[in-house]
């Protein structure tokens, strides 16, 4: 019984020094880890209420030096902090703790065992993350400072570099002339200096932008740059804006100033017009012209105004051909294109690269050509030019002619058209020059539409269009597809065939070059007329009666004596005669003088190749009888049968060429429509089909079928003659369009002038109709005395 009760006392004892041994080694584990952790929750309260990281480098450089310290003193404390954690996992090593199976009472020994291995668990793991995190916060904030001292040290330098190369821009920009006291000629070496300064700022620019980037960065960071350095960045980027502004308004006033007073300007057209004119230019570009004495202002050039005047004069030339040749020719001469070569004009065209005909061009780009133009052309002629009148008359022509609207674009195949026209060339070379081809170098109803339409323009500007088949180029057209039957596109050989013929709508054109040869031709002859000696230009001949011949004067305006008419053939020439000529001549007036007037009368004699229009040519505008060109010889079978097949078209359709009210209009267009109807039932009947072409039914059928050609052909007409009227409205409008921007424009325009102005241009056109309106009723009544005779 003793020996029982001592082994429990041994037992006793034993397990009561074993609690106590393990009571004071987790009691100073405990102590250690708790210690440890109040140590890094202080540390780390004190990471975080060190100051942002500051914005220059000298604060940074400060603050970088306190961290390394504090993590120095946190790297010291390490080794003891890992020994203790050691301990705690050897101590857990040796007493792990785990829920127990049984239910035991609180005070066992072993479930306080269990309690302080979980608690000294716990605080090791508490130890444990504290240290982690302020480790990784301490890396953290030192590379942080470490890469916010690398950019702050860029800035700094970049600024120190950015602030040397803007005062050195600063100083350029300083020594700068004012605009208005360069020369005129150093414009454009100043426009490139400016621009090659821009582009030498370029890399100024990609600094500032890394700046501005570096501190955006350093924002995005949480770092805010000092108020030192942030006032020294924006006044770098204020002066770096100030410079850009300026070096934009340099370039801007240098380009106006280019533009406005430079070689390519209008300002050196100042000059064309004397006091009390002076000249302006509308937004557009286009100069119009103000005359401070009478305060008006107009489109036109001063001197432009007079050749008008003079042009006039030339109304009294009968034939409208020559009238209009003999306008085209003052023109030429008022704008010195007579002087001007071809190849001058085409090496113009290929320097200001005008290759592509629909291209459009602005007045600006007209001068500039037109200057480059009259330029090469007092080099070329060595003699002094008016260049600035030239070039301004030049200018006011084409407008007139291509943009009578004033809306300041023409297109190149306008300029170059009106250009070749009155230059000085062989006519054979304009032709070639004027055509205008399409692919393979062949050219299609398009394009030679477009081109006669340029050149009809002319005519049209000089109140002549009319005689030479209006404004509707289409008959034309397929005149000059009848040298290729059946082919969509020509070559150039049948266009220059077919212009060989003169034809109607471009006939003034060779007139205008027989104009110019005959200026200095002189005539070892009497006029029969006037008795004037020599006859000086044209010579007309006639071919018969032997010895009379006539000045041009004379023919042109229709002088005649003792009430004699000229009806009889007659013969022209713009050279002086030869011996061949002479005796070719006698031949013919000797085979003449055994012709009857009704031979002449059935043989008319044609100058040119009629083409088919809408407006058709007043007989006594075109006489039958005009004059004969000697080398007409090889060509008169082929205008022989022209002028007859033109004749027999006159003839079926001169019923419907007056003009008519919209009342008989409805009633042909009913008319039609009966007609259309009535050949479309005989058609369908069988009777007619069964019916033979002699039979009545079918004769009668053939007279509907061309009773329908002719009123389908004279619809056809009506419907272009509307539409050319539709035309000329919308011309008014645009004039009356731009007539009212100019008022809104000018201070020195009143109500009272634009009003005069509009009703000017109003009665102008109203005249124009009257005068085609009453040729048309002349035509009528001359078409109803014959009959009635």
């Amino acid at each position: 019984m003793n020996l029982c009760w001592n082994e429990i006392k041994r037992k006793s004892h034993n397990i009561r020094v074993r609690l106590e041994a393990f009571s004071d080694n987790s009691g100073k584990l405990q102590l250690s880890l708790q210690e440890i952790i109040e140590w890094l929750t202080a540390k780390d309260e004190e990471l975080s209420e060190q100051l942002p990281i500051g914005g220059d480098v000298g604060a940074v450089q400060h603050q970088r030096e306190f961290h390394q310290a504090f993590m120095e003193d946190v790297k010291s404390r390490g080794p003891y902090i890992y020994s203790v954690l050691e301990s705690a996992q050897t101590f857990l090593a040796q007493h792990p703790f785990q829920e127990p199976e049984e239910t035991l009472p609180d005070v066992s020994p072993r479930r306080r065992m269990m309690n302080v291995s979980r608690s000294v668990w716990k605080q090791a793991n508490v130890a444990s993350d504290l240290w982690e995190k302020l480790t990784a916060r301490c890396v953290d904030r030192h590379r942080h400072m470490e890469r916010t001292l690398e950019r702050l040290l860029q800035i700094q330098a970049a600024m120190e570099e950015l602030a040397v190369a803007l005062e050195q821009a600063e100083g350029v920009r300083d020594a700068w002339e004012p605009v208005g006291d360069l020369f005129i000629d150093s414009l454009q070496d100043h426009i490139d200096a400016t621009k090659l300064f821009k582009e030498e700022l370029t890399q100024v620019k990609e600094g500032m932008k890394h700046i501005n980037d570096l501190a955006h960065q350093l924002a995005i960071s949480d770092v805010h740059l000092s108020m030192e350095n942030a006032r020294a960045l924006e006044h770098l980027n204020n002066r770096w804006k100030l410079l850009q502004g300026s070096i934009e308004e340099r370039l801007k006033q240098l380009q106006d100033a280019h533009r406005d007073f430079g070689p390519g300007s209008q300002h050196f057209l100042s000059s064309s017009v004397q006091i009390p004119w002076e000249r302006a230019i509308s937004p557009n570009k286009v100069p119009y012209y103000i005359n401070h004495q009478a305060q008006t202002t107009c489109w036109d050039h001063p001197k432009m105004t007079e050749l008008y005047q003079a042009l006039a004069d030339l109304n009294n030339i009968k034939f409208s051909a020559y009238r209009t040749a003999m306008k085209l020719r003052h023109v030429q001469k008022a704008l010195r294109l007579d002087l001007l070569k071809l190849s001058s004009v085409v090496d113009v065209f290929r320097e200001q690269e005008l290759q592509h005909a629909e291209h459009v061009m602005d007045v600006v780009e007209v001068i500039h050509a037109l200057t480059s133009l009259y330029e090469k052309l007092e080099e070329e002629r060595s003699i002094l030019i008016n260049i600035p009148l030239c070039v301004d008359m030049c200018l006011n022509w084409l407008l007139n002619v291509y943009d009578s609207g004033r809306n300041g674009k023409m297109r190149v195949l306008s300029f170059k058209t009106g250009l070749v026209i009155l230059c000085n060339a062989d006519i054979q070379e304009k032709y070639k020059c004027k055509q205008v081809c399409g692919p393979g170098g062949l050219t299609d109803q398009k394009h030679l539409s477009l081109l006669l339409h340029e050149a009809i323009q002319i005519p049209r500007q000089l109140g002549e269009v009319a005689a030479f088949g209006g404004s509707n180029v289409e008959p034309s057209v397929r005149s000059c597809f009848r040298m290729a039957p059946g082919k969509s596109a020509i070559e150039v050989s049948h266009f220059l065939e077919w212009m060989s013929l003169e034809p109607q709508s471009v006939v003034w054109l060779p007139v205008l070059h027989r104009v110019t040869v005959a200026e200095t031709a002189k005539h070892q002859a009497r006029c029969y007329i006037c008795k004037q000696c020599p006859i000086k230009g044209f010579r007309y001949r006639s071919l018969k009666q032997f010895n009379v011949d006539i000045c041009q004067t004379c023919f042109l305006t229709g002088r005649t004596t003792k009430g004699k008419k000229l009806h009889y053939p007659i013969m022209e020439y713009y050279t002086p005669t030869t011996s061949g000529e002479k005796m070719r001549d006698f031949a013919k007036t000797l085979k003449n003088k055994f012709r009857s007037k009704q031979y002449f009368s059935k043989h008319p004699q044609r100058g040119y190749l009629p083409v088919q229009s809408v407006l058709e040519v007043e007989s006594s505008e075109t006489p039958c009888s005009s004059p004969r060109l000697p080398h007409a010889d090889t060509h008169s079978r082929i205008e022989h049968f022209a002028s007859r097949l033109a004749e027999m078209e006159n003839q079926s359709c001169s019923f419907f060429t007056d003009s008519l009210s919209p009342d008989e209009s409805l009633v042909l267009q009913g008319e039609y429509r009966r007609l259309k109807w009535k050949h479309e039932e005989a058609a369908a009947s069988p009777q007619l089909l069964e019916s033979g072409p002699g039979s009545p039914a079918g004769q009668q059928d053939e007279e509907l079928l061309a009773e329908a050609r002719v009123l389908r052909q004279h619809k056809t007409r009506l419907e272009t003659r509307m539409q050319i009227l539709e035309d000329h409205n919308k011309q008014l409008e645009s004039q009356l369009h731009r007539l009212r921007e100019l008022l809104l424009q000018v201070r020195y325009t009143t109500v009272r002038e634009v009003k005069m102005g509009l009703e000017n241009i109003l009665k102008r056109e109203v005249e124009g109709r009257k005068k085609t309106y009453l040729k048309l009723s002349a035509k009528r009544v001359g078409r109803r005395l014959n009959r009635e005779g």
